[in-house]
């Protein structure tokens, strides 16, 4: 792969060259050569945000010495932290939110992170703590790309229309070989309070301007259509998303950290790693409210 260097100037400092390699066509970059840590000074910290926007994905290797306060510490670089609405925080931390695949802690399924609420997070922060030997990788989506490809008939459709997220959905259908008695326990904490959350189909990146999907596995139904033209057409702009084309897929290292511009795509955490240990610590910063083309913004409309 060849790499790229993303120069950000800045009013005080000398522009930072980061050492970027590109991992996939169309989305997700590693940066070499450089330890994550509250240290970084403010322009490279710029670049490593004007990064994210353009690649969507940014994978860091071997950031062993990271440990749980030092991954928040680091997050409130990048923005404002904030703990998931209905998961309880890890113990000893402020935000970080831990997923345990032994505990059915699988996020296996197509989805942007949070979309149940209005303001659902900008960026995500994932730090590798236990990794499979074999399977447990992650991939995600470009939801930029998604709405590019799509013909000037669908996006004028997608333009219009809105849907309902919600944290209330189907946990069965999307974990079938988790243990029921561990299912129903997550269940009850994660829709410990629910939410419903109206967004538009297609949202205005507040960085960079461009349009996206916003849809994934929170998407309770499409507003104004019945259950299964919902579905269709769910079906039909999500199968855009989640073309081979527009992912990249990252084998976990212990210490790895990814960080994700939530605004512009989906992940996939893949369920194959069977019986072994896989654990993984994440921070969220707080986001927007995404706004429509027609500069609408989206309104959670129940929470109970």
């Amino acid at each position: 792969m060849s790499n790229a260097a993303i120069a950000v100037p800045t009013s005080t400092q000398t522009a930072v060259q980061l050492d970027i390699h590109p991992v996939a066509g169309r989305i997700g970059a590693e940066i070499r050569n450089i330890n994550l840590s509250a240290e970084l000074d403010a322009a490279t910290i710029e670049a490593i945000q004007a990064a994210l926007v353009e690649h969507k994905v940014l994978f860091f290797r071997a950031q062993n010495h990271l440990d749980d306060q030092a991954q928040e510490a680091f997050a409130k670089l990048l923005g404002e932290p904030i703990a998931h609405p209905t998961v309880p925080v890890r113990e000893g931390t402020h935000y970080l939110l831990e997923l345990d695949g032994a505990q059915g802690q699988r996020a296996n399924s197509w989805h942007t992170d949070v979309t149940f609420v209005d303001a659902y997070p900008k960026a995500s922060i994932l730090r590798s703590v236990v990794a499979a030997k074999s399977g447990g990788d992650t991939v995600w989506a470009n939801t930029e790309a998604a709405y590019q490809d799509l013909s000037p008939e669908l996006r004028e459709l997608a333009d219009k229309l809105w849907a309902v997220h919600s944290n209330e959905y189907d946990y069965a259908g999307v974990r079938p070989n988790v243990e029921l008695a561990k299912l129903e326990e997550y269940r009850k904490v994660f829709a410990s309070t629910v939410y419903e959350t109206e967004h538009p189909l297609v949202r205005v990146h507040p960085v960079s301007g461009k349009r996206s999907l916003l849809l994934g596995h929170f998407v309770k139904r499409i507003k104004g259509l019945s259950r299964d033209d919902s579905q269709r057409l769910f079906d039909i702009f999500q199968g855009h998303v989640t073309r081979l084309e527009n992912t990249v897929r990252w084998r976990w290292t212990e210490g790895d950290v990814a960080i994700w511009d939530n605004r512009a795509t989906q992940h996939y955490a893949v369920d194959d790693y069977g019986q072994q240990d896989r654990i993984v610590r994440r921070v969220t910063l707080a986001g927007d409210v995404p706004v429509s083309i027609d500069g609408r913004r989206s309104q959670t409309t129940r929470k109970g």
